[in-house]
């Protein structure tokens, strides 16, 4: 399966550390969050990582070549940042099956490997790896509504008022259909093209999206002490693994 990564952003919100430097390259633990990123989306056994690329995007191509440990990168561009569906369409020549999808932005301990096996075996749509975050947090996330079959019915992006408590957190499985859904998609009151809103007319036009519950844990690195936790929750989690008794 191949994998996207979205990777285009300036990072604002993570200044000084983005000043010179694309929010992808910013260290965490000893890595860039692209790294952490890249070896996930590896192990999950991703045969190509499709990498879209935008703010200060040479430092990444430099950085990483065309293959991360010994699986090919191809890079995207996108010109001007108007959101994740726009983003996301950069890729559509590239990709001729179902893929993941993984911001770059996110540090994940956690099971996405039930994601992309409900994809490989029930042939759904999409399928989300979703979490339950406190109410007066899922304003800033895309909030999930889902039916008694643990299928979403509807996602609103960053809601004033949230409809519920879970939220998408930055990795899914998708099929080619939403390529289609990204074109009919209109600007949002922010100006932006939403993936959220792509994900909706997949809905509306009768396609099956599956939501796989987090278990573990995942850090959306927007802010430095977004990053400070990161690092903290790993290091914990190798000093955890470094004192954990050996399998006999």
């Amino acid at each position: 399966m191949q994998a996207v990564v979205l990777a285009a952003g300036k990072g604002t919100r993570l200044r000084p550390l983005t000043d010179d430097k694309p929010k992808g390259l910013v260290p965490v633990d000893g890595a860039p969050i692209l790294t952490h990123c890249f070896d996930e989306l590896v192990d999950l056994g991703a045969d190509e990582l499709v990498v879209v690329v935008g703010y200060r995007k040479e430092q990444i191509i430099d950085h990483y070549g065309d293959a991360y440990e010994g699986v090919p990168i191809t890079y995207t561009h996108q010109r001007e940042q108007k959101g994740l569906a726009h983003a996301l369409l950069t890729v559509e020549e590239h990709v001729d099956d179902d893929f993941m999808l993984i911001l770059g932005d996110n540090i994940f301990q956690a099971n996405l490997r039930d994601v992309v096996r409900r994809q490989r075996e029930s042939r759904t749509d999409a399928a989300f790896l979703v979490e339950e975050v406190p109410y007066e947090e899922a304003s800033r996330y895309g909030v999930c509504d889902t039916n008694d079959y643990g299928e979403i019915v509807e996602v609103v992006e960053k809601p004033d008022d949230p409809p519920t408590n879970l939220v998408m957190t930055g990795f899914y499985t998708f099929s080619p259909a939403i390529f289609h859904a990204c074109h009919l998609v209109q600007p949002s009151d922010r100006g932006e093209y939403e993936l959220s809103d792509a994900v909706d007319l997949l809905i509306q036009s009768g396609r099956t999206i599956d939501a796989i519950g987090l278990r573990g844990w995942r850090i959306d690195v927007g802010y430095p002490e977004d990053r400070e936790e990161a690092e903290r929750r790993l290091q914990a989690a190798r000093e955890e693994g470094e004192t954990a008794p050996a399998d006999d």
